[in-house]
């Protein structure tokens, strides 16, 4: 697994005692890396179909979708050893699970051994660990494997969290909050994985909607060190974690409706996603920012970490919300390097949200506070309002 990490010198802004903050960040992909312009021919030649009209619809929205490259773990070596993934209708659930279990585990040791690395402190430091993945299935979960495979105190206090989808990374983010303002000392490991094999299918006319995965959807890992009171000199806070909140949509659970049946995973996500997403983002952010003092006028004075669902949620966002054309710039650069990534996007959004800091003037911007959203079934939104101490 190829695995990256962004650098994290130069840091001014403390951290505020007993609050929780993102010490390190750390992400890992498999090597198979897909070209968006390339990605039509070799879907449909990998799954033997040739219907012109779900190749037109699915060339479409790999347009729509602004997603340029991305990673995922299926390659000509899987579909050669386990052909039947490509053929409708065949119960193939164990195969699928045999290769994402260990696919998810892999990626999720490369991005913890990547982020705990820039925090610089040892693995043994580590004194709790949150499990994030709607890739996998098992008993015992992740979690362990990810455990052991790190080399893991066997008196680490683990969580796992499943099946949460795109809001995974950041409700994952709340409970490492809750546990470190907690455990006064603690060090918390938070790892995200993620494969789009569980639900790779061939193309379907009675099947849509499977085309917005196909072109949308991307693999990989995602991890943080969560910790209060940073030591000096030795550990260097990016975000400060002042407010998590949860909140879930009554009557919405069939938006994002995904099933585990003996061909995978089968997801339908509905077209008013975007629109009820748009209705419903000013309420809960006001719940949010009226924690600081804040207001709707500050919301160009902040920083926007937004899992990126898709460009439509994010358009939206951006037009109910009157925000300036760069505030989810990180968010779309995420979406266009990586795809949508389920729960580890928001780990790509942050990195690249330090990135864009760090090229501003110091006190241009004023964005110290901000919000880290998202949005996943439930539908649930998943939001922290935070400090970015990077600036």
């Amino acid at each position: 697994m190829g695995s990256e990490q962004i650098g994290q010198g130069g840091l001014t802004s403390k951290a505020s005692p007993g609050k929780a903050t993102i010490l390190a960040l750390g992400k890992a992909f498999p090597h198979q890396l897909v070209m968006q312009e390339f990605l039509v021919d070799g879907y449909f030649k990998n799954t033997n179909c040739d219907d012109p009209e779900l190749k037109q619809k699915l060339t479409r929205l790999c347009k729509t979708t602004t997603v340029k490259t991305r990673y995922v773990v299926m390659s000509d070596e899987i579909l050669n050893k386990y052909p039947e993934l490509a053929i409708e209708g065949i119960p193939t659930i164990k195969q699928r699970l045999d290769i994402c279990n260990d696919a998810v585990t892999q990626m999720a040791i490369g991005a913890s051994r990547a982020c705990i690395k820039k925090w610089g402190r040892s693995v043994s430091d580590i004194t709790h660990m949150v499990y994030v993945s709607s890739s996998e299935a098992r008993l015992p979960g992740g979690d362990l494997y990810l455990a052991g495979g790190l080399g893991l105190s066997p008196e680490t206090q683990r969580v796992m969290l499943y099946f949460s989808g795109c809001s995974g990374g950041v409700a994952g983010l709340r409970v490492a909050k809750d546990i470190a303002e907690n455990n006064p000392g603690s060090r918390v490991l938070l790892a995200t994985s993620e494969t789009t094999i569980i639900g790779f299918k061939p193309p379907s006319v009675d099947r849509p909607y499977d085309l917005v995965g196909v072109a949308l959807f991307g693999d990989g890992a995602g991890a943080m060190v969560i910790g209060t009171d940073p030591v000096p000199v030795t550990e260097s806070p990016l975000f400060e974690l002042h407010t998590a909140i949860q909140n879930f949509l009554p009557n919405t659970e069939k938006t994002i409706d995904g099933r585990l049946t003996e061909e995978g995973i089968s997801f339908k996500l509905a077209r008013e996603l975007p629109q009820i997403i748009e209705d419903n983002i000013e309420g809960f952010c006001h719940k949010l920012i009226g924690v600081a003092g804040l207001t709707d006028k500050d919301y160009n004075k902040m920083f926007w970490a937004v899992h990126p669902g898709g460009p439509a949620i994010l358009n939206r966002m951006e037009k109910r919300l009157d925000l300036l054309p760069d505030k989810l710039n990180a968010s779309r650069r995420a979406l266009m390097d990586y795809g949508n990534a389920s729960s580890n996007t928001i780990v790509y959004v942050l990195e690249y949200m330090i990135e864009e800091s760090r090229k501003m003037k110091a006190g241009a911007a004023n964005c110290d506070w901000g919000l880290i959203l998202a949005f996943g079934p439930g539908i649930t939104f998943e939001g922290i309002l935070a400090r970015n101490l990077t600036i």
